[in-house]
């Protein structure tokens, strides 16, 4: 096979290679080898992994194509951000403290992953402790601009055709902003729907993992996967004249013209599709959100850590004490508390409202505009932070493109507990947005 043609396969999503693998037109082995070789010829640009493991991908295709059907995601390799445990593959955790680390066991998605046969072909890069402090990933449409973070290399993988799948975590916005810039459907489930065994903690209260595919339908599927749950396969069908609020959040004076014109476009075309857009305002308790988060993360990242900033203060970057540490030693119990209390307040709020006013799903920005250049940061969380604390399932559709030819995504945020109608609801939305 040509090189061009292997291109061609490590660009099939994952439902369309599990189908040619289930109709005997692929193998595993070729879809690993082909993934491999994307890998090889992008990987100095990109800069997407901490650790391919290709003899043991291409060993495990093998086995998988010598026997019947292991699960969903037979013979599919995906990426494993390196904030998750792998038992045969290093978990750095993006700090030099742990380079080299071992853990005997996976973490849970990894596991229910494999178990459904899943390939993991390697370790995707994580910014420091799934922080702020920014890895060597660039974004693959233009390396002089961020990916985006803390899940850089997942994002990235999955854009640049390295791997169809990969796993990400979300604290702030560490699924659906990078996935923006990068180009990849990015999907935040409701809290706590995917278990956190394995994940190198920051705070209890947000850590949610999350996916990254380059569909909706390939989210729903690795979502049935990762989480040991029924696979329901998305039912844009199904979706007639959804009621949608457009969500501004208290952020939109920050947002720049390709985020507005990408909702503006989208509204529109939702409109024009028979959905009834209406304005969503959030009241003003929402406004002391973003100090609310920062101290709930701060607060429980110096416990979390206590013993890298006690035995390894020197190998701690300057950004995570900034931004976590020093913000975390400022706060009281009492203030903890009360940032817990104003999360409750507002999640009951949220889910009261769209009930009473039936709110199908919400529309609000990704970020605040395409990637910003330079890869000293990963850009402004501000506006994904919200949906982590409301623990809302929240999907990135990355279909617009910015003044710098870079992707541009807007997010649907859903009722919490109700994944499975709003991964249709996106895939209607994406059908919509496609067709425009």
């Amino acid at each position: 096979m040509n090189v061009h043609l292997r291109d061609d396969i490590a660009r099939l999503t994952a439902l369309e290679a599990r189908r040619r693998i289930d109709d005997g037109a692929l193998t595993a082995e070729r879809l690993v080898s082909a993934c491999l070789e994307r890998i090889e010829a992008r990987e100095p640009e990109v800069e997407a992994w901490e650790h391919v493991d290709a003899a043991g991908a291409l060993a495990r295709a093998r086995q998988l194509d010598a026997g019947p059907s292991a699960g969903l995601l037979h013979g599919i390799p995906f990426g494993v951000k390196d904030i998750l445990d792998t038992f045969d593959q290093p978990s750095a955790y993006g700090s030099p403290i742990y380079r080299g680390h071992r853990p005997p066991w996976d973490s849970s998605t990894v596991a229910l992953s494999r178990a459904q046969g899943a390939i993991a072909l390697g370790k995707t890069v994580t910014t420091e402790f799934a922080n702020r402090h920014a890895g060597k990933t660039r974004n693959p449409h233009n390396g002089a601009h961020t990916p985006g973070g803390s899940s850089s290399g997942s994002a990235a993988a999955v854009a640049d055709f390295h791997v169809p799948l990969a796993i990400g975590t979300q604290t702030g916005g560490s699924v659906l902003r990078p996935a923006a810039y990068c180009g990849a459907y990015g999907y935040k489930p409701s809290f706590q729907l995917f278990h956190n065994a394995g994940v190198r903690t920051n705070t209890e209260q947000f850590d949610t993992v999350g996916l990254m595919a380059r569909s909706v339908d390939d989210l729903a599927l690795f979502k049935a996967a990762a989480g040991q749950l029924p696979y329901v396969p998305p039912a844009p069908d199904a979706v007639s004249r959804p009621r949608i609020g457009l969500c501004r959040t208290p952020h939109w004076e920050i947002t720049l013209p390709e985020t507005r014109a990408a909702i503006a476009a989208a509204a529109r075309a939702f409109e024009s599709a028979g959905a009834q857009v209406i304005d969503f305002e959030l009241p003003e308790m929402f406004d002391g959100l973003d100090r609310a988060h920062r101290i709930v993360c701060g607060f429980e990242s110096v416990r979390n850590y206590a013993d890298e900033l006690s035995r390894f203060p020197d190998l701690v970057s300057a950004d995570f004490r900034r931004e976590r540490v020093d913000v975390g030693n400022a706060s009281s119990l009492a203030d903890f508390r009360e940032a817990l209390r104003l999360g409750q307040r507002a999640r009951r709020w949220i889910d009261a409202a769209m009930a009473e006013r039936g709110i199908d799903a919400l529309l609000t920005p990704s970020a605040a505009g395409e990637a910003p250049p330079g890869l000293a940061s990963t850009g402004n969380a501000t506006f994904n932070y919200i949906w982590t604390h409301m623990y809302m399932p929240a999907v990135t559709l990355p279909r617009f493109t910015g003044p710098n030819g870079l992707p541009v995504g807007i997010t649907l945020v859903g009722p919490r507990h109700e994944d499975d109608r709003h991964l249709s609801l996106s895939a209607w939305a994406d059908r919509i947005l496609a067709a425009n």
